[in-house]
């Protein structure tokens, strides 16, 4: 459960931004979007092996 302290005189729309930013880091609207549909594991891991090298590359080009 998140919990968001209101600090005295601090604006409605301030703590909604942070508690906003603790929902988002949870991560539970990812996990809810990835439960909509069934994805097979040779998929899964196919994409996350296209993510790896995307990320390698675009570092290796950073650094040249």
């Amino acid at each position: 459960m998140i919990v968001v302290n209101i600090k005295d005189n601090e604006s409605i729309e301030k703590a909604l931004k942070r508690f906003k930013k603790k929902f988002e880091r949870t991560g539970v609207l990812r996990e809810l979007r990835g439960r909509t549909y069934f994805e097979k594991p040779s998929i899964t891991r196919r994409t996350e092996k296209i993510k790896a090298a995307y990320i390698q590359k675009t570092y290796r080009n950073q650094n040249s």
